[in-house]
């Protein structure tokens, strides 16, 4: 086979042809514009392309050069005087990136509250206290109810697990919410 036009240097302009019969049979298909199936051709025959023995030199060429084409790095380093590593610094306004400033911040918080100690209060004088906090919202957040009361945590576990359900799924997961019978029991005294 030969090419009938080449202008691209060391391009070989013939071709050897082998064809074979003995492979997996494969099948054209097209898609039309509506988005519909059709097969086209069925293929019979396999035919493997190579350079002419006469075009070989011209082809050990063309590879060289391919291969150093690619071997070429693109990327450049540049180093930057007297910057200060202000261009590597976050500008006001970037999304996503958060100043190092404010981990430590957060990391102080949490700390602040258990060097305080809770102590606790008397567990009817508690029990009065949530039931108010219930009549002013329906669910509340463990860490919420910690912040209102300033009892401590386990121990307003211990009567949240008495007078409430916590909630896991739904719109008020990881809330409590009193029981049944003692929402009613609050519905009663408001009535009275």
């Amino acid at each position: 086979m030969e090419l009938a036009q080449t202008n691209t240097g060391n391009t070989p302009k013939s071709y050897s042809l082998n064809m074979f019969q003995d492979f997996v049979p494969m099948c054209v298909f097209s898609e039309s514009n509506q988005g519909k199936l059709s097969c086209e051709g069925k293929v019979e025959h396999k035919f493997d392309m190579e350079p002419h023995s006469d075009n070989l030199v011209n082809y050990g060429k063309l590879c060289r050069e391919r291969t150093q084409k690619y071997m070429v790095k693109s990327r450049q380093v540049q180093v930057l005087d007297n910057d200060h590593g202000m261009s590597m610094r976050p500008m006001p306004g970037m999304v996503g990136l958060i100043p190092s400033g404010s981990k430590e911040k957060k990391k102080q918080t949490p700390a602040k509250p258990s060097d305080v100690k809770r102590t606790r209060r008397d567990r009817t004088e508690m029990e009065n206290i949530i039931f108010k906090l219930f009549e002013r919202q329906p669910n509340w957040a463990l860490k919420a109810l910690v912040q209102e009361t300033d009892q401590p945590e386990q121990f307003l576990k211990e009567i949240l697990n008495d007078l409430c359900v916590y909630n896991k799924r739904g719109p008020n997961q990881g809330t409590h919410e009193l029981k049944p019978e003692y929402k009613k029991s609050t519905g009663d005294t408001d009535a009275a």
